[in-house]
């Protein structure tokens, strides 16, 4: 599928926020004043920032409301209700937490959980669609969680934890790419079951439904060169999970957190642009492109 630069900033930058959000509200970083304002307004900057990039991938930014109102059967609505509670629930412990140097566990509980629950639901949103085999699998919320959880334990300059859910992270990611590599033909989507014909013998493409470009071909049949594609898997895996685990582990202080944190941002980067490029849809058939 195209890799729209948007879904990409939104997915790891409220997907960072949102895991700090976790941390601060368990309370293993339990920063009060100054120290608070600046960890809480990370944490809400980043969601703030990954939401706002969703909006705006909308082709009319201005209904982003609606997105509300299918909750029940929408994956996508589900986490725009579950980031605003999250918002709102934290807020009293955090702005406790600034003001009055006094957290507030339970509204930081709550709010915890309503955290990790808008990054499930984010990562459902696609692993729920099953024209996309290689989404249609575990691992694709192990490795949307990891990574949230990981970026947020390095702001909170949790060195320790946050080295062991990088390492977590790597192997999260391994194991996406060898099943979804795996996943399409697993599948048994043809051409024939595509097309329905598959009974009568052998489906072949005689000529293109269409003679230029449409939607379809533009989003959802994007081709990456196996080649490229192995090159960004050893900088997603280097760069956002092996390295910050390795720095993390220095005796460097934050000097080693601050280089993790970018190198793990850079990597994840990567690893979201390959997550699209290589969502092979199955509406690819139709094109001769599976």
């Amino acid at each position: 599928m195209h890799p729209a630069p948007s879904l990409i900033l939104f997915t790891v930058l409220s997907g960072t926020g949102f895991g700090l959000l976790v941390w601060l509200g368990l309370g293993l970083r339990a920063p009060t004043g100054l120290a608070a304002f600046i960890l809480f307004g990370l944490g809400y900057g980043l969601s703030g920032a990954g939401l706002l990039a969703a909006a705006f991938h909308l082709g009319h930014p201005e209904r982003a409301l609606k997105a509300f109102t299918q909750w029940r059967s929408s994956w996508l609505s589900r986490e725009a209700v579950l980031a605003t509670a999250t918002l709102g629930v934290m807020a009293p412990h955090a702005a406790s937490s600034v003001f009055a140097h006094a957290p507030l566990p339970v509204f930081g509980w709550l709010g915890a959980a309503l955290a990790l629950a808008t990054i499930l639901a984010t990562a459902m949103i696609y692993t729920q669609i099953k024209a996309v085999p290689r989404w249609a699998h575990w691992s694709t919320p192990l490795v949307f969680i990891l990574a949230a959880l990981a970026g947020g334990a390095v702001i909170a300059a949790q060195a320790t934890l946050g080295a062991w859910l990088m390492l977590g992270l790597g192997l999260a990611m391994a194991v996406h790419w060898y099943s979804g590599d795996r996943q399409f033909a697993a599948s048994g989507s043809t051409l024939g079951s595509a097309t329905g014909l598959g009974g009568l013998g052998t489906v072949r493409l005689l000529e293109p439904p269409h003679s230029g470009q449409n939607y379809l071909l533009r989003e959802m049949v994007h081709v990456i060169g196996r080649k490229h594609a192995n090159k960004l898997r050893a900088i997603s895996l280097g760069a956002g999970a092996l390295l910050p685990a390795l720095l993390l582990l220095l005796p460097m202080g934050y000097a080693a957190v601050t280089l993790a944190l970018i190198a793990h941002l850079g990597g994840m980067l990567a690893q979201r642009w390959l997550f699209f490029a290589e969502a092979e849809h199955v509406v690819g058939l139709y094109y001769g492109q599976r």
